[in-house]
């Protein structure tokens, strides 16, 4: 059995957030984010290569592009991208290897900013690049370049990802990821720049930062359509960050969204009211957090199941709030400690009043249910209570609308989307 302590619980966040991307993440890139193949350099003979997108003949490249990295430049981050520094002009294709042969593979951004290789590259190595961009009337020019990158850092940032490959989410499943220290603003923008999102089919989205930069979630206007695969590259190996530190490792997973099931529970009523796929399937009696411990309203997520488990706050600096019990059937909503779990000793309550310390209380029988039935990421309302659930208290990405949402990205909606992949 599982033992939580709720005064901890926050600080348990960031420490179960790296073992969890750890299991999920290789280092080596998810192939949507990979060229089927390397750009071929100029001289190869290759026809295909001058092949316009129609089927004719694009012009042939000419040189004269200036190239960055400079040619020469060393200790560039291992996280550098390869682009143009000819203005007007998109990068369209690059060829990048390493001092010891190795092709590395990558992708262009799709406003043709810049190239982005698909894994970090070596430290303490030597690379050659021969870019390919397009300027604005048209014209193919190429140019090429060699650059060091840096020795390895000692300095890093810690990171998490809260994604597994393979798993099936709720329609509610943000992207998660996880700072230790968190971001600094000045940092953000170039931080986000390197946090890729595919969704399948697609759908927009943004992130949102958390105030003090320790979290920052990516989700759609709207819930995930059932059925989508997310294919996730947190690629911040090597980011330089103005406090001196660099970014830990890359991250990368792929999950899969699952059936949609929502919770809905009004106080008023004291009732939750469960939804399959757009359908009431079941209306279960509920007993909420009582006035002095208070439910959090707003929609939460469920973010951990636990099929038994001790809840412990013995640390709690209220007296009259501290207990050990034993917990069946526990789906963790938020950081500070609310979930739903059975409460056999409370069934006389559910549907009348409320008696918890913040959680919700349901029966044996209907939190067996509950638990068979969700999955984490499946979201949960909550309305009417004394308490509005605290941002970054949870995965809190959908307590807010839309519109309040894409105010806390670090770089403009339409910016963001043109620094996706191509």
């Amino acid at each position: 059995m599982g033992k939580f302590t709720r005064a901890r619980a926050m600080l348990a966040a960031l420490a179960l957030a790296a073992p969890l991307a750890l299991t999920a993440c290789g280092g080596e890139v998810a192939p949507q984010f990979v060229s089927e193949t390397t750009a071929p350099s100029a001289g190869t003979g290759d026809p295909s290569a001058n092949a316009s997108p129609d089927g004719g003949t694009a012009p042939a490249a000419t040189g004269g592009l200036e190239v960055t990295p400079a040619t020469g430049a060393k200790k560039q981050p291992v996280s550098v991208e390869i682009g143009a520094a000819t203005a007007g002009t998109k990068v369209t294709e690059v060829a990048l290897t390493g001092q010891d042969g190795e092709k590395v593979n990558g992708a262009a951004r799709a406003d043709g900013s810049s190239w982005v290789p698909a894994k970090p590259l070596k430290y303490n190595r030597t690379y050659t690049a021969t870019v390919t961009a397009t300027t604005a009337d048209g014209q193919r020019r190429t140019g090429t370049t060699t650059f060091t990158t840096m020795a390895k850092p000692r300095s890093v940032i810690g990171s998490g990802l809260y994604l597994f490959d393979d798993k099936t989410y709720g329609v509610a499943m943000p992207v998660v990821v996880e700072f230790s220290p968190g971001i600094a603003k000045k940092d953000r923008a170039a931080v986000q720049r390197r946090m890729f999102v595919r969704t399948d089919p697609p759908q927009p989205g943004a992130w949102h930062w958390v105030a003090n930069g320790t979290q920052a979630y990516y989700r759609a206007p709207e819930y995930w359509q059932s059925g989508t695969t997310l294919s996730v590259r947190i690629a911040l190996e090597g980011i330089p960050l103005s406090n001196g530190k660099y970014g830990n490792v890359d991250r990368v997973a792929t999950g899969k969204i699952g059936s949609r099931f929502e919770m809905k529970v009004d106080n008023s009523t004291k009732q939750m009211t469960v939804y399959e796929n757009g359908n009431l399937v079941r209306t279960l009696p509920v007993s909420l957090g009582k006035k002095s411990t208070p439910s959090s309203s707003g929609t939460m997520v469920v973010m951990e199941k636990k099929e038994s488990t001790v809840f412990d706050t013995r640390d709690d600096p209220n007296p009259a709030n501290r207990y050990v019990t034993d917990i069946d059937f526990a789906q963790r909503l938020t950081w500070g400690g609310e979930y739903i779990h059975a409460a056999p000793w409370s069934v006389q309550h559910q549907g009348r009043r409320n008696v918890s310390h913040g959680c919700v209380n349901v029966s044996m029988d209907n939190a067996k249910w509950l638990f068979s039935k969700t999955k984490v990421g499946d979201p949960i309302t909550i309305r009417g209570t004394e308490r509005k659930l605290t941002p970054g208290n949870g995965w809190t990405a959908w307590s807010m609308s839309w519109d309040e949402f894409v105010k806390g990205s670090a770089v403009p909606v339409a910016e963001q989307n043109g620094a996706e992949l191509s």
